[in-house]
């Protein structure tokens, strides 16, 4: 086993923001995921909090405020190896300010969908978060 500092799991949080029934998708680039439409998100920092990290997150990357940041699902993400991370996926409602590209090298654009009209291709984790928001399951993982 070679496992070293490297190679462990790191630790991602994806928001799913509710505004008037929609949600927040942007179309990623230069990273993995490459055009598929994900939340706002990104890695948890050293000793911060998740809820910290996902206000902190979804305003560098968007601009805008949430509130009510709750946890709605886990997801052991292997679909991008050889990253690996554990997805921790909230919810959020929006608080305010209209959504901006604040990280042009990271995300193409910002738009609200119908939560049952989601764009494509989408990022991996995103239909868990949707599936979890509709039925309660709260744990995703595999073999």
């Amino acid at each position: 086993n070679n496992m070293n500092e490297e190679n462990r799991p790191k630790v991602g949080i994806g928001v799913m923001i509710i505004k008037n029934g929609k949600v927040l998708l942007g179309k990623r680039k230069g990273s993995h995921g490459n055009g598929e439409y994900a939340w706002p998100g990104g890695h948890l920092e050293y000793m911060e909090s998740i809820s910290s990290c996902a206000k902190r997150e979804t305003k560098e990357e968007t601009g805008i405020e949430i509130d009510n940041v709750r946890f709605l699902r886990l997801y052991n993400l292997k679909e991008y190896a050889p990253k690996h991370y554990i997805d921790i996926g909230m919810i959020a409602d929006w608080k305010y300010g209209d959504p901006k590209v604040m990280e042009p090298g990271k995300c193409e654009s910002w738009d609200w969908y119908d939560i049952d009209n989601l764009p494509s291709p989408l990022f991996s984790t995103i239909p868990t978060y949707v599936e979890a928001y509709k039925t309660g399951k709260n744990y995703y993982d595999k073999e």
